[in-house]
């Protein structure tokens, strides 16, 4: 474990949280862990492992000690036997897919950032869409943890099944995650078709692509009826014989498109609003068709070099495509200028508590603006069409609602906070957005 380091401003990814912690630990082990948490405990104060800080919530941010995951990270084990991997869960995402690939192994779903650590994905219920597990936590086999108490457990179905059932979603509420175990498969190929489409053509056809495509991503752009449609589909061809976007097309479309221009124009409309209908509307007619082959995290994960704030609420399946209406009906009849497209996708049911996709189908919907706008109007604006629907909001996305309003929508709300009385009686581990969320 390094030096404490006293004084330190801790801000998230998006910049919308900042905390000065007390404390600032780098552990280098389980039993610096361990240490860490049991010194807290005993003075009465708290911890945090703060990941990345690329949720856009304070869920991560310390009030008196921040542990930082640098170097809890890289494989710890592969049993190809049982085709499960074990990393330690400060690794980011993007650096387990690649030791995945140079492995010959994948994870079978993913979202499409791969900058944070596997303890903050999945412990936030990070997903993506499509597939037979959406979500990475749907993925785990076993975890490692140490609990409020300094304990370390480790979990797993067959091994204290009752913590690993809860905590594979956790929150940072039960324990410090210290390694993670995912289910994994060989390395594959996806065929990705990205093309644009009208407004009603994409809704009227979403069920139908849905049906057809391993995995399908569509994102509107508000104030015009243009889509941009990804479609995912698994491949039989072997890894060597995909047919990845030339460097010029991967830099054209990812880098100079996605990100430079795209970047320009948001930059544009934060400083002339009126203008944000117009440049969607030519931005829409830009959008072009294109087909490739390539490796499945190559094709999932995409470069985010424009950072913004983001509210994402899963509903269910069934209400989806009329909930996502009804939030265009809103945005049409508002004043606001929303430069960002909207990102719709969807997920298969899991078992986990506290997981947006827990107990049913669901249905995805994520609002964006730059990180230099304000997001409250529009936000908030939405937020209650999204609850009426029975919305549950991405753990760590921006929202407003609290633990009263969100038992509700949760048929194991109750699981959970026991097993946080079980794990954390203390609450070593809780901060004021933890309250908010959860109760004292």
């Amino acid at each position: 474990m390094t030096t404490p380091t006293d004084g330190t401003l801790w801000r998230n990814w998006s910049g919308l949280v900042e905390a000065r912690p007390q404390q600032v630990l780098t552990p280098s082990s389980v039993s610096a862990v361990v240490d860490a948490v049991r010194r807290a405990r005993e003075q009465g104060t708290t911890v945090k492992m703060t990941g990345t800080g690329h949720s856009f919530t304070a869920i991560a941010a310390p009030e008196h000690t921040l542990m930082r995951p640098e170097q809890l990270s890289g494989i710890l084990e592969v049993d190809r036997e049982a085709m499960t991997v074990t990393a330690r869960a400060g690794t980011p995402l993007k650096e387990l897919n690649l030791a995945l690939e140079r492995l010959g192994l994948s994870l079978h779903n993913m979202g499409d950032i791969a900058e944070q650590t596997l303890a903050g994905a999945t412990s936030t219920g990070t997903h993506g869409t499509g597939g037979v597990a959406a979500g990475l936590a749907a993925q785990l086999a076993g975890l490692e943890l140490v609990t409020g108490t300094g304990e370390v457990v480790r979990a797993s179905a067959r091994e204290n099944a009752d913590v690993f059932e809860v905590a594979r979603v956790g929150l940072g509420a039960l324990g410090v995650l210290t390694s993670v175990t995912f289910h994994v498969e060989p390395l594959f190929v996806i065929e990705a078709h990205e093309q644009p489409m009208g407004w009603d053509e994409a809704i009227d056809s979403y069920d139908e692509m849905t049906a057809a495509s391993h995995h399908v991503d569509m994102y509107w752009f508000p104030h015009t009826d243009a889509m941009m449609v990804k479609q995912n589909v698994r491949t039989d061809l072997e890894v060597g014989e995909q047919e990845p976007p030339s460097r010029l097309a991967a830099w054209w479309e990812d880098e100079l498109v996605s990100n430079t221009v795209f970047g320009a124009l948001c930059r544009v409309g934060s400083r002339a609003p009126d203008l944000v209908p117009r440049i969607n509307r030519i931005a829409g007619r830009a959008l072009s068709e294109r087909r490739y082959s390539d490796l499945a995290h190559r094709v999932f994960v995409t470069p985010r070099r424009v950072r913004f704030r983001e509210m994402e609420y899963a509903v269910p399946r069934e209400v989806g495509l009329d909930v996502l209406r009804e939030c265009r009906r809103v945005i049409d009849a508002s004043d606001w200028r929303i430069a960002f497209p909207v990102e719709i996708r969807t997920a298969r049911p899991d078992d986990i508590p506290l997981s947006t996709a827990s107990g049913r189908e669901s249905f995805y919907l994520a609002f964006h603006v730059p990180m230099d706008t304000d997001h409250t109007a529009y936000f908030g604006g939405l937020e209650p069409v999204l609850r009426e629907a029975g919305g549950r909001p991405h753990w760590g996305k921006v929202h407003t609602r609290t633990a009263a309003d969100l038992a509700p929508v949760y048929p194991r709300f109750g699981d959970f906070l026991a097993m946080r009385d079980r794990l954390d009686p203390d609450r070593v581990f809780a901060n004021a957005h933890l309250r908010q969320v959860l109760g004292d």
